[in-house]
Protein backbone atom coordinates (compact mmCIF):
# COMPACT_ATOMS: atom_id res chain seq x y z
CA UNK A 1 0.00 0.00 0.00
CA UNK A 2 1.61 3.29 -0.86
CA UNK A 3 1.43 5.93 1.80
CA UNK A 4 -1.29 8.09 0.05
CA UNK A 5 -3.70 4.92 0.90
CA UNK A 6 -2.11 4.58 4.17
CA UNK A 7 -3.21 8.19 5.08
CA UNK A 8 -6.92 8.06 3.56
CA UNK A 9 -7.52 4.75 5.84
CA UNK A 10 -7.10 7.40 8.99
CA UNK A 11 -9.98 10.03 7.75
CA UNK A 12 -13.72 9.36 7.22
CA UNK A 13 -13.90 10.29 3.55
CA UNK A 14 -17.86 9.69 4.47
CA UNK A 15 -19.39 11.23 7.75
CA UNK A 16 -21.49 8.46 8.93
CA UNK A 17 -21.31 8.51 13.49
CA UNK A 18 -22.68 5.97 14.73
CA UNK A 19 -24.13 7.51 17.66
CA UNK A 20 -25.27 4.28 19.44
CA UNK A 21 -21.80 3.28 19.47
CA UNK A 22 -20.33 6.77 20.05
CA UNK A 23 -22.51 6.87 23.55
CA UNK A 24 -21.74 3.55 24.61
CA UNK A 25 -17.84 3.74 24.24
CA UNK A 26 -17.84 7.42 25.95
CA UNK A 27 -19.94 6.09 28.96
CA UNK A 28 -17.02 3.19 28.92
CA UNK A 29 -14.39 5.63 29.18
CA UNK A 30 -12.15 6.52 32.32
CA UNK A 31 -12.84 9.21 34.65
CA UNK A 32 -10.62 11.84 33.05
CA UNK A 33 -8.23 11.88 36.40
CA UNK A 34 -8.55 8.31 36.12
CA UNK A 35 -7.06 8.72 32.33
CA UNK A 36 -4.61 11.23 33.64
CA UNK A 37 -2.80 9.07 36.20
CA UNK A 38 -2.41 6.24 33.41
CA UNK A 39 -1.41 9.01 31.36
CA UNK A 40 1.24 9.73 34.17
CA UNK A 41 2.31 6.33 34.77
CA UNK A 42 3.21 5.49 30.46
CA UNK A 43 4.77 8.68 30.66
CA UNK A 44 6.90 7.78 33.43
CA UNK A 45 7.20 4.62 31.47
CA UNK A 46 9.10 5.53 28.87
CA UNK A 47 11.82 7.19 30.15
CA UNK A 48 14.17 4.18 29.05
CA UNK A 49 16.12 4.86 32.85
CA UNK A 50 13.46 4.43 34.72
CA UNK A 51 12.26 1.58 32.61
CA UNK A 52 15.31 -0.10 33.18
CA UNK A 53 15.11 -0.23 36.77
CA UNK A 54 11.40 -1.31 36.38
CA UNK A 55 12.56 -4.39 34.55
CA UNK A 56 15.70 -5.25 37.02
CA UNK A 57 12.60 -5.22 40.10
CA UNK A 58 10.52 -7.28 37.91
CA UNK A 59 11.73 -11.04 39.23
CA UNK A 60 13.65 -9.63 43.18
CA UNK A 61 13.73 -6.85 45.54
CA UNK A 62 16.94 -4.78 45.15
CA UNK A 63 18.32 -2.04 47.14
CA UNK A 64 20.03 1.33 44.96
CA UNK A 65 23.49 -0.44 45.16
CA UNK A 66 22.73 -2.61 43.28
CA UNK A 67 19.87 -1.01 40.77
CA UNK A 68 22.84 1.32 40.10
CA UNK A 69 25.48 -1.57 39.47
CA UNK A 70 23.01 -3.12 37.38
CA UNK A 71 21.73 0.08 35.70
CA UNK A 72 25.30 1.75 35.05
CA UNK A 73 23.84 4.88 36.46
CA UNK A 74 24.88 6.95 40.06
CA UNK A 75 23.21 5.89 43.07
CA UNK A 76 21.93 9.64 42.82
CA UNK A 77 20.51 9.56 39.29
CA UNK A 78 18.69 5.95 40.36
CA UNK A 79 17.64 7.47 43.96
CA UNK A 80 16.09 10.43 41.78
CA UNK A 81 14.33 7.52 39.27
CA UNK A 82 12.97 5.80 41.95
CA UNK A 83 11.26 8.89 43.71
CA UNK A 84 9.27 9.53 40.65
CA UNK A 85 8.20 5.42 40.35
CA UNK A 86 7.90 5.46 44.08
CA UNK A 87 5.29 8.77 43.84
CA UNK A 88 3.52 6.95 41.07
CA UNK A 89 2.92 3.93 42.98
CA UNK A 90 4.95 1.67 40.56
CA UNK A 91 7.87 1.08 43.02
CA UNK A 92 7.50 0.69 46.87
CA UNK A 93 10.37 0.41 49.43
CA UNK A 94 11.24 -1.53 52.61
CA UNK A 95 13.89 -0.73 55.28
CA UNK A 96 16.17 -3.57 56.79
CA UNK A 97 18.68 -2.21 59.27
CA UNK A 98 20.01 0.71 56.77
CA UNK A 99 19.43 -0.96 53.83
CA UNK A 100 16.08 0.11 51.46
CA UNK A 101 14.89 -2.16 49.74
CA UNK A 102 12.96 -1.50 46.26
CA UNK A 103 10.69 -3.99 44.37
CA UNK A 104 7.54 -3.38 42.34
CA UNK A 105 4.39 -1.99 44.05
CA UNK A 106 2.25 -4.61 43.31
CA UNK A 107 1.49 -7.47 40.30
CA UNK A 108 -0.41 -4.75 38.22
CA UNK A 109 2.38 -3.14 37.30
CA UNK A 110 4.84 -6.89 36.85
CA UNK A 111 1.69 -7.50 34.21
CA UNK A 112 1.97 -4.04 32.49
CA UNK A 113 5.31 -4.87 32.04
CA UNK A 114 5.35 -8.14 30.81
CA UNK A 115 2.48 -7.34 28.34
CA UNK A 116 4.37 -4.93 27.18
CA UNK A 117 6.99 -7.20 26.46
CA UNK A 118 5.27 -9.19 24.72
CA UNK A 119 3.79 -7.61 22.64
CA UNK A 120 6.66 -6.13 21.16
CA UNK A 121 8.45 -9.63 20.83
CA UNK A 122 5.32 -10.95 19.03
Amino acid sequence: MTDMHEKEMDVCSEKCIDAAKVSATLLSLPAPEDIMGMSAIFKALSDPSRLKIVLCLLDTEHCVCDIAAICSQSESAVSHQLRILRGLKIVKNRRQGKIVYYSLDDDHVRSLIITSLTHIRH
